[in-house]
C-alpha cells in the first residue's frame, strides 16, 4: 500500500498505479484499442450539439465562439484527468461520486445522467423524425426528406419512420460491451465529417457565386436585448462536450487504463476542429438567418439559393444517420446509470440477460413514446446545458477533487477545481436568468440556444 504522503517520482508512479489499475477487478476483460476508444469518445462528444454551433457563433461572433470551444475542451480534459486520478477498481462515474459523497452522491449522479441522456436521446429521435418526415407540428419550411421525394404516405409518416428506426437500432442497443460499438462510432464520426464537408462545399459555392457574407468576428450588441445573453452560449458548448459518463465504460475495456488520457485528448482535438469548422461555415453560409437548429436552414424552402437540393438533402441525411449511430452509445450510458440507480446491489447488468433485455426494452419504449408524443421539446430542454450537463462535466469532477478523500490533490488541483465550479455556477446562473427574462418578456431571439 502506498502512503498518501509518498513523494518523489517513484512515490508518484506507485500512487498512480494504485489509483489507475491497468485491469480493475471485475472489468470485462480489456483488449480494446486506443483507436477504438478515440472513436467511442468522439462519438460521445459529437452528438446533436453540433447543429447549434452556427447559431452560437451568430450570438458570440466567430472569435469568441472559437475561443470558448477551445476553453471548454481544455476544461473537459482537466475534468476527465481528475476523474481518472480518483478512479479505483470496478470503476464508474457513480462509484466515483459514491466514494467521495456516499450513496447520496452516487444516486445524484445517476439521476443527473439519466435525465441528461433521456432528454438528449429523445431529441435525437425527434430530429431524425423531423429530417425524414417533417415536424409533428407540421411547421412550414421544415419538410421531411421522404415526403419531398415520394409524397405523403403512411410509410413516410413520423410514426412509421420512428418504428423503422427502432428496428435498425435494436441490434446496436442490445450490445453488452461498449467496445462492440467502435465500428458504428467510427462511421458516425465520418458522417459528422461528411456533414462538415458538405457544409463547406455549399459555402464555397456561395462564395464563388457572390452570395456569401463574411461572418461577424465579434458580437453584435445591437441584436441583443442584454449583454448577459452572451452567457447563454456557454452551456451550449459545455453540453456539446458532455461525455464524462462514458469515460469509465470505455476506459474499462482498454488493455491499459493509462491509454484513456491519450484517447480523450485526441478526441477533444478532433471534435474541437469539427465544431469550429461546422460553426464557422454554417454561420458563413446562413449569416444572421442561422436558426438554432441549423438543419432547418437546409430544407427545400429555406435552403441556399442556387445550390442543388441533393446537397441540402445529403447534409440533412448525413446528420440524421450520424445521430442514429450515436444513439446506441448514449443509450448504453443511460441503461447503466438507470440500472445502478434501481438495482444497486444486483450483479453486473451484462451478466444478467433477463434484466438487461427488460431494462433495454423499457427504456426504448419510453424514449419512443416521448419522441412520438412530443412535437417539439426545444423549450423543455433549453435549460439542459446549464443544469445537468454543467454539473456532470464541471461541477461534480471539481467537487471530487475538493473533497479529496484519497489525499492526493495538490494545491494547484484544488485551485483549478474551485475555478471550474465558480465559472460553471456563475455562467449557468446568468444563462438561466437570461432565458427566464427572455421568456417572460416574450423575446425569442435566444430561445432554444440550450436545446442540445
Amino acid at each position: 500500500m502506498v502512503s498518501k504522503n509518498s513523494s518523489g517520482p517513484a512515490g508518484e508512479a506507485s500512487e498512480e498505479a494504485l489509483l489507475l489499475p491497468e485491469r480493475g477487478a471485475g472489468d470485462p476483460g480489456g483488449g480494446a484499442s486506443v483507436l477504438g476508444a478515440v472513436f467511442n469518445v468522439s462519438t460521445s462528444v459529437v452528438g446533436a450539439g453540433i447543429m447549434s454551433l452556427p447559431a452560437t457563433m451568430r450570438v458570440l461572433g466567430v472569435a469568441p465562439a472559437v475561443a470558448l470551444i477551445v476553453a471548454v475542451a481544455l476544461l473537459s480534459n482537466v475534468a476527465v484527468d481528475f476523474m481518472l486520478r480518483y478512479t479505483r477498481s470496478r470503476p464508474s462515474y457513480a462509484a466515483l461520486m459514491g466514494g467521495s459523497f456516499g450513496r447520496t452522491g452516487a444516486a445524484l449522479l445517476n439521476v443527473f445522467v439519466a435525465f441528461n441522456c433521456v432528454g438528449t436521446l429523445t431529441v435525437y429521435l425527434i430530429i431524425v423524425g423531423d429530417v425524414m418526415s417533417g415536424p409533428a407540428s407540421g411547421g412550414k419550411g421544415h419538410a421531411g426528406v421522404l415526403p419531398e421525394w415520394f409524397g405523403p404516405h403512411w410509410w413516410t409518416g413520423r410514426e412509421a419512420v420512428l418504428v423503422a428506426g427502432a428496428v435498425i437500432l435494436l441490434p446496436l442497443v442490445l450490445q453488452k460491451r461498449v467496445d462492440s460499438l467502435r465500428y458504428t462510432s467510427a462511421v458516425s464520426i465520418l458522417l459528422a465529417a461528411l456533414f462538415m464537408l458538405i457544409t463547406m462545399g455549399i459555402t464555397v459555392y456561395t462564395i464563388f457565386s457572390g452570395t456569401a457574407k463574411m461572418p461577424r468576428m465579434l458580437p453584435d450588441f445591437s441584436r441583443l436585448s442584454s449583454p448577459f445573453e452572451l452567457f447563454t452560449a456557454v452551456p451550449v458548448i459545455v453540453l456539446a462536450f458532455t461525455f464524462h459518463f462514458n469515460v469509465h465504460p470505455i476506459r474499462a475495456e482498454l488493455s491499459k487504463a493509462s491509454d484513456m488520457k491519450s484517447a480523450v485528448r485526441i478526441s477533444l482535438v478532433l471534435c474541437s476542429a469539427i465544431y469550429a469548422a461546422v460553426g464557422f461555415f454554417g454561420f458563413l453560409l446562413f449569416g444572421d438567418d442561422t436558426m438554432p437548429d441549423v438543419l432547418a436552414n437546409f430544407d427545400r424552402s429555406s435552403g441556399t439559393s442556387g445550390v442543388p437540393q441533393a446537397l441540402n438533402d445529403a447534409a440533412r441525411l448525413s446528420y440524421a444517420l450520424h445521430l442514429v449511430l450515436v444513439f446506441p452509445l448514449l443509450h448504453y450510458s443511460l441503461r447503466v446509470n438507470v440500472d445502478e440507480l434501481l438495482f444497486p446491489a444486483s450483479r453486473p447488468l451484462a451478466t444478467d440477460t433477463r434484466r438487461f433485455v427488460a431494462l433495454t426494452a423499457a427504456l426504448m419504449a419510453g424514449l419512443y413514446a416521448l419522441a412520438i408524443a412530443i412535437p417539439s421539446i426545444w423549450t423543455l430542454f433549453q435549460y439542459t446545458g446549464s443544469t445537468f450537463a454543467v454539473c456532470i462535466s464541471l461541477i461534480f469532477p471539481g467537487a471530487i477533487v475538493l473533497r479529496d478523500v484519497h489525499g492526493i490533490a495538490k494545491r494547484k488541483d484544488k485551485a483549478m477545481a474551485a475555478t471550474m465550479i465558480i465559472l460553471a455556477v456563475i455562467t449557468s446562473s446568468i444563462a438561466i436568468a437570461s432565458n427566464i427574462m427572455s421568456s417572460i418578456g416574450g423575446d425569442a431571439k435566444v430561445a432554444s440556444y440550450h436545446v442540445l
